[in-house]
């Protein structure tokens, strides 16, 4: 049996990994299943981005290796979306990165910034793509942990002093996945001075920019001053457009950042199809027709789940960007427990913290990406179990009378 790698027996295991297993035996044994884990809508992609694929299907050009240059429309494409949505200018050719979906990007920038001895400050909860690439470089994560008390931001000055002369790289993360927060725009102004000062980069992954809600806008991370020297941003078509399975994002900095994550991605891929980058063109053309609409559904099932969830007892705060409601679990209750027992005996599907990371633990997610009626009958459900779970609880804890 071959041995394997040292870096890799330390790699933990990937948390989630189990639960489309588990989900595909409750339907295959007849469970009423409504999942509300993953953050991936039941709603289409735009219907010029479905027909610009079947078009793509059909242009031999289009399916040949796209190596790292990609479909050179694509950063054209990219680059006047984000002139026109943050006011920022871009050169198409060296300062934008095509991926395949962000989280492959925010894995592989690690490996051109950070190697052993150097320090990765990481968000906990997050999304698993920052330690991996963290690891995978054989860097050190310093996870910190986003809790109520700092508004779920991370307050650098609470890092010790000896992990921040370390630090060569930041993972941030707003609108914020998996607690909705929202980051204001003097946090973001210290970050970035921050990273100034101490020669960091900083990887924004704003996945969710477009999914803001009551005249909330999110911002760039290039609309802050003095960002274009040491940040990396991530975007993605996933959640904007309902374009999950299709793998199709990008990252833009200025050229040298950029030109790093190419040259790792050379060695690690040869692009996305063109066709889908064809198809992401059609995506991102049709934004101001789109996306207000679309964001109009998740605004309704937002307000639908918030409603639900506190007529069950649970607390649920309004979130003004993502698809994401995160909820305390009152104390005892763990989150793994309570999703496992959620989802095994009822059908339910939630993420538990835990998942995201050890600082996640007292809280559970779930995506209002079904319909309002579905929302509402797995609110009903949860209640039911966190109630029994109650009430072992203080069975356990109560002493036996004499």
């Amino acid at each position: 049996m071959p041995r394997l790698s040292a870096r890799f027996s330390g790699f933990p295991v990937y948390p989630l990994a189990h639960i489309p297993a588990r989900k595909k035996a409750l339907l295959e044994a007849g469970v009423d299943v409504i999942d509300l884990g993953a953050g991936d809508a039941d709603l289409a992609p735009p219907a010029a981005a479905v027909s610009a694929l079947q078009r793509a299907a059909e242009t031999p050009a289009l399916q040949r290796y796209g190596f790292g240059l990609g479909y050179v429309p694509y950063r054209e494409a990219i680059s006047a979306w984000m002139q026109r949505r943050f006011g920022q200018s871009f050169n198409p050719m060296t300062e934008i990165v095509p991926l395949l979906g962000s989280k492959e990007g925010l894995a592989h920038v690690a490996f051109a910034y950070v190697g052993p001895g150097d320090v990765a400050i990481i968000p906990d909860p997050a999304y698993q793509a920052y330690l991996g690439g963290t690891l995978l470089s054989d860097a050190e994560p310093y996870v910190y942990a986003l809790r109520p008390r700092t508004d779920f931001l991370i307050d650098l000055d609470e890092v010790p002093s000896d992990v921040m002369a370390r630090t060569r790289v930041l993972y941030l993360n707003y609108p914020n996945n998996p607690t909705a927060a929202i980051a204001p725009r003097d946090y973001l102004e210290r970050v970035v001075q921050t990273c100034i000062d101490r020669d960091i980069l900083l990887v924004y992954d704003n996945a969710y920019s477009e999914m803001g809600f009551d005249g909330y806008v999110p911002p760039s991370i290039f609309e802050i001053d003095g960002a274009r020297q040491v940040a990396i941003e991530f975007h993605s078509l996933s959640k904007t457009y309902n374009m999950t399975g299709w793998r199709c994002g990008w990252a833009v900095a200025k050229p040298d950042i950029a030109a790093a994550l190419t040259k790792v991605k050379g060695f690690t891929d040869t692009g996305q199809y063109m066709g889908i980058q064809a198809a992401g063109v059609a995506a991102i053309e049709s934004w101001a027709d789109f996306v207000p609409g679309n964001n109009d559904v998740f605004r309704t099932r937002r307000d639908a789940a918030v409603a639900a969830f506190r007529a069950e007892g649970f607390s649920a705060d309004v979130p003004r960007a993502t698809m994401y409601l995160w909820m305390p679990l009152p104390e005892g209750i763990a989150s793994a427990a309570f999703a496992d027992r959620l989802r095994e005996t009822t059908g339910i599907i939630v993420l538990p913290g835990s998942g995201f990371g050890a600082g996640g633990e007292g809280f559970f997610r779930i995506s209002f990406i079904q319909s309002p009626a579905r929302i509402a009958d797995a609110a009903v459900r949860a209640g039911n179990v966190l109630r029994a779970m109650i009430a072992e609880r203080d069975a356990r804890l109560t002493p036996v009378l004499a």
